[in-house]
């Protein structure tokens, strides 16, 4: 999963990802909607919203992906349907609230250092492995995910790996 800031940034990584997010905190609603909407129409693979279920039905987006603090998962369902709901999160206590909930997925980190969230500390690739059997449901890394580390990632049992950095 390639996460990023823009429509155009999301276009030059669309080749290289599975699922895009658009994950742009500093947008007023109207400029959020119409980076999704672009990114949306110029791209096959899905893409997802950070935070915000309201663009996503405004824009037919796949779904979205909730910070660990944001809304319940349940009520995302609920307003989504059969779209994806995501939730990132930082304990095993959460991953498996958020499987409760009905998550489709959880993104966990930071497993590394990682420039983005320069003041979190890493979780290591041991809590990657715990998490990945702590759970029913796919378990993405995050945090400091580079080409060279994208076997560790996988060895340790999770689906996959969210990042920035890799895909900038």
């Amino acid at each position: 999963m390639a996460i990023v800031s823009s429509a155009a940034a999301g276009l030059s990584v669309a080749s290289r990802a599975t699922i895009v997010q658009l994950r742009a905190p500093g947008l007023s609603t109207t400029m959020l909607e119409k980076e999704a909407n672009e990114l949306v129409g110029a791209v096959s693979i899905p893409v997802l919203i950070s935070s915000r279920c309201d663009v996503v039905l405004a824009t037919g987006a796949a779904g979205v992906n909730l910070p660990e603090n944001d809304v319940p998962v349940a009520d995302a369902k609920i307003l989504l349907g059969t779209r994806l709901v995501g939730r990132s999160v930082h304990s095993i206590s959460s991953a498996q609230q958020a499987e409760r909930e009905g998550a489709d997925f959880v993104i966990f980190g930071p497993v590394w250092e990682s420039a983005s969230h320069p003041d979190s500390h890493p979780t290591g690739l041991a809590a990657l492995t715990q998490m990945a059997r702590s759970v029913g449901i796919p378990v993405l890394a995050i945090g400091g995910v580079t080409e060279e580390r994208v076997a560790e990632v996988l060895a340790s049992g999770a689906a996959g790996y969210a990042a920035i950095g890799l895909f900038a």
